[in-house]
């Protein structure tokens, strides 16, 4: 099997299935399994993030999408030359990853393009079951779903019966984002609850007026796709009367792949530190 992966949190799920060998291509983002980072690099963004701060992102974006072009050019060359067996996109947010619908001639090739949407928690658990069915490792496949349950089960049983502190999850700084998808269901499994965010649905834009006006205990800045040094040094958020911290959200909290369980054991000390051992991932307070 010869995997070409254009998301980044499929290239995550294949390593975890213990496959990493198998990959052939990825996406300029693919940075888990480290192995990855040695493959051909078959997408380019159209927006060049590492350059340009939070605020200049959204605009390039939104101006790119305005104008209907794609945000990443697919080099279709290499991935035909790459001859894959499997291209795994997505259609979940065409801002994070090439959108199934951008592939073009691709759609010639004889690989099979799988499209892996997870808006859950459970469908992020389903999306390791099938991708696991589909490359012949049902049991691996299994065995990394159980894995995740079981550490979410620890941490609900660590925060079990203890009050649910307010939380806001910033999920982009300017402007600023609430947290949709799977986050709110990471802080409710932390022991918390989330003032704004939407489990299952898009995050949205919001101001700091309405999240203080929700009076978070918490304040956790987790931009997507931006690590806990870049989420730090672009944060300004105003005087707050709650803590703040920012977290690696590229690893642990944007990405639906097998690591937000991490996630949440983090979230579940800095929402109970009392009660939940602090797991050592990267965390500055703002």
């Amino acid at each position: 099997m010869r995997i070409c992966s254009l998301l980044p949190s499929a290239t995550e799920i294949v390593g975890a299935l213990g496959l990493a060998d198998a990959l052939v291509g990825v996406s300029e983002e693919c940075d888990w399994p480290p192995e990855a980072r040695a493959l051909p690099v078959v997408t380019a963004s159209r927006v060049d993030a590492s350059s340009l701060d939070s605020g200049s992102i959204d605009r390039a974006v939104r101006d790119a999408l305005a104008d209907g072009l794609p945000l990443y050019a697919v080099d279709e060359d290499l991935v035909a030359s790459l001859e894959p067996d499997l291209i795994l996109t997505q259609d979940l947010c065409a801002v994070c990853a090439v959108a199934s619908g951008d592939l073009g001639s691709l759609r010639s090739l004889d690989g099979e393009i799988v499209s892996i949407d997870a808006h859950t928690i459970a469908e992020i658990e389903a999306s390791v079951l099938e991708l696991a069915r589909r490359l012949g490792v049902p049991e691996r496949g299994q065995a990394v779903v159980e894995e995740m349950k079981a550490k979410l089960a620890n941490v609900r049983g660590l925060v079990a019966g203890a009050p649910r502190r307010r939380v806001f999850v910033c999920e982009w700084l300017d402007p600023v984002f609430a947290a949709g998808h799977w986050l709110p269901e990471m802080v409710e499994a932390a022991g918390g609850e989330e003032v704004l965010g939407r489990a299952g649905q898009p995050s949205f834009p919001t101001t700091w007026d309405d999240v203080l006006a929700h009076s978070p205990d918490l304040v956790v800045v987790a931009p997507c796709g931006f690590d806990a040094d870049r989420a730090a040094r672009e944060a300004h958020p105003p005087d707050l009367p709650c803590p703040a911290v920012a977290v690696d959200a590229n690893a642990y909290y944007s990405r639906p792949a097998p690591r937000i369980a991490d996630g949440v054991r983090q979230l579940a000390h800095l929402v109970h530190p009392d009660l939940a051992p602090d797991p050592g991932l990267p965390a500055i307070p703002l």
